[in-house]
């Protein structure tokens, strides 16, 4: 078996297989992503998964994007498991390279987490799949923007994530550190000129406070090919995340 060192390396050079900035149009920009989530057991295999993003343009005068994903747990160990849900996705026109109109994603989504651990550091793979249902507008010849039907687009991610202690007190507190990258893949009919979707590499230090309970602050840099070969994102995204797990096993409910 590869070492965590190992699969954390073929990671991240995923991540940086990515067509050349050179001969296309870079939107440098910042961002922040404000997120809360939440994996709640309501037996030893099932859960609830609820999630919502606040993503934010400019760190966080402009709107960037909504979401509000939710879905159903079903865990195979403490290890390992499995999840099915929807998501809505509202994005919205920011930075130098807008959309040309809010726009709504309805998305279905799947996805399979399992965790290594080697000592006290931790190596989480996460494998998603998604169906994506998307709002689109067109500009007309008179420049006006009129809606158009809808398309249908599927997508697959993989994410590794390496984490580790860097200071334990009693009753579960922690200072922890964690890298991970994340590859987004378009495929199916209507991919356009780019496979590659996204690249997101994030690093960041966090504190748990209790058991399921901790809040993290990082840096995300999130690149995004755009469909036409030409544009990309490169978003330099502040990232809070708070996640806060609710165990009802232990009260009965």
């Amino acid at each position: 078996m590869l070492s965590p060192r190992s699969l954390l390396l073929i990671a991240l050079m995923m991540g940086l297989f990515s067509p050349s900035f050179a001969q296309r149009d870079v939107a440098d920009q910042t961002c922040g992503w404000y997120v809360l989530m939440g994996n709640h057991r309501l037996s030893n295999h099932w859960g609830i998964r609820t999630e919502y993003q606040f993503r934010r343009y400019g760190l966080i005068s402009d709107w960037q994007q909504s979401l509000l994903r939710f879905g159903a747990d079903y865990h195979f160990s403490e290890s390992t498991g499995v999840t099915a849900g929807y998501a809505w996705i509202v994005t919205f026109p920011y930075g130098e390279q807008p959309v040309l109109h809010q726009s709504n994603e309805h998305r279905i989504w799947e996805q399979f987490l399992t965790t290594q651990r080697f000592g006290k550091m931790q190596l989480q793979h996460r494998y998603w799949l998604e169906q994506r249902f998307l709002d689109t507008y067109v500009r007309n010849v008179d420049g006006s923007i009129s809606k158009s039907d809808g398309r249908f687009r599927q997508r697959a991610r993989y994410r590794a994530m390496l984490s580790r202690p860097l200071k334990e007190w009693e009753n579960d507190r922690q200072l922890f550190a964690a890298v991970n990258d994340e590859v987004l893949i378009n495929f199916g009919p209507g991919t356009g000129k780019n496979i590659l979707s996204q690249n997101r590499t994030y690093v960041g230090l966090g504190y748990q406070y209790a058991k399921g309970k901790n809040i993290m602050l990082g840096y995300l840099n999130q690149l995004i090919f755009k469909s036409d070969g030409i544009r990309m994102e490169q978003n330099h995204t502040l990232h809070v995340f708070l996640r806060y797990n609710v165990d009802f096993r232990k009260s009965g409910g």
